[in-house]
């Protein structure tokens, strides 16, 4: 599907558009589900924050194995600052040990959010996991960074990102397509909250990439810094 920004170049145009979970909460949801399974923790439960068609894709997410979910309904335009803002309030009422969440959304890549909730808990975080192990009290992880990979221990409480090569989340079964319908979904609002979901950074116009011209096909080196030189003057 061609993605199309709205006329008034205010934002993309979400009109027809399926939404679906992104793919590092996948793997994020699949490695709570799997801790469940191991008997290390005892309960999954889902966070969304958006509007009503957030429940589709919370339902998807009890399918694939979790307890419960949370909807936090809303029609603002959501940034990280909200979300998290929003999410510590959740974690707080509910006092998990571990959140778990993706390392970053692919519509806008802001890479925020995990860190942003940490800050707000005052818990450690680790961003990036591509393996978790936990053993009593600590948590040890790994990470992938620019030089390699990273192993830390770190304390829970904890807010960890997961990055793909975490796992491969599973599929959902249609017996649990059809569980999912009868496991709680609990709806609150930001207000609920006592938190403000206003946006901070402002938008100022959304356009659609260039479009490129096609490319060229030239028969030696020379005519190649020709190019370069007097056309795309780079060099």
């Amino acid at each position: 599907m061609k993605v199309r920004v709205k006329s008034d170049q205010s934002g993309v145009d979400l009109s027809g558009v399926k939404m679906s979970m992104n793919p590092f909460d996948e793997i994020a949801l699949e490695e709570a589900i799997c801790l469940k399974e191991k008997g290390t923790a005892t309960e999954v439960v889902l966070v969304s924050l958006g509007t009503k068609e957030c429940q589709e894709t919370l339902r998807t997410g009890l399918a694939l194995g979790a307890d419960r979910a949370i909807h936090i309904d809303s029609s603002e335009e959501l940034q990280p600052y909200g979300v998290a803002k929003a999410l510590a309030e959740i974690v707080k009422r509910e006092s998990p040990q571990l959140v778990l969440m993706g390392k970053q959304a692919i519509d806008d890549d802001c890479n925020q959010t995990g860190q942003l909730l940490a800050g707000f808990l005052n818990w450690p975080q680790g961003t990036f996991i591509s393996k978790l192990d936990i053993s009593g009290p600590d948590c040890k992880i790994v990470r992938e960074v620019d030089g390699g990979l990273e192993t830390i221990q770190m304390a829970l409480p904890a807010v960890l990102t997961a990055d793909l090569r975490l796992n491969e989340p599973r599929y959902a079964t249609l017996p649990n397509i059809m569980k999912a319908k009868q496991k709680p979904l609990e709806e609150v609002t930001a207000s609920n909250l006592g938190v403000d979901l206003s946006p901070r950074i402002e938008v100022l116009k959304v356009v659609e990439p260039v479009v490129r011209g096609g490319g060229k096909i030239l028969s030696n080196v020379d005519d190649l810094l020709d190019k370069l030189r007097n056309e795309a003057k780079v060099i």
